[in-house]
């Protein structure tokens, strides 16, 4: 990728084996601490971690392993109930139906698979929605 970008191949492997001498070229451990990073600093989920991986390029085989390591650290139904907690405390409740579908999607935003969402959403009475029916 580099070579499509500076025309002077000599350069680019003399740049790569400094980065690889300073260990910086290691795409696993690149993976790795920016998998955690995202899970520790934005409270990403598994989807949106990743997507973002994935975005950096960094290929598949490198990021399925890297992602699993970070939520075997940090289960991600925990981080799931800080967001929803964080998210709670910014609404007026009740909630209407439309609010509470709101929330579902920023939650989902956030990288929480649909089913989870709804599970921890529902396990919270608080949050069923004024407007209706027991079905929520």
């Amino acid at each position: 990728m580099l070579l499509r970008r500076f025309k002077d191949e000599a350069w680019v492997e003399q740049t790569l084996a400094r980065l690889g001498a300073a260990g910086l070229a290691d795409d696993r451990k690149f993976a790795l601490d920016y998998a955690s990073f995202l899970v520790r600093c934005y409270g990403y989920g598994r989807v949106r971690v990743l997507r973002e991986l994935q975005r950096k390029g960094v290929a598949a085989g490198i990021v399925e392993p890297a992602v699993e390591s970070v939520f075997a650290a940090e289960p991600e139904e925990k981080l799931l109930a800080q967001a929803l907690e964080k998210k709670i405390r910014t609404l007026r409740l009740p909630l209407s139906r439309r609010k509470f579908y709101a929330l579902a999607q920023s939650l989902m935003r956030l990288g929480f698979r649909s089913g989870d969402i709804m599970k921890a959403m529902r396990a919270r009475p608080e949050l069923k929605p004024e407007d209706g029916d027991d079905e929520f």
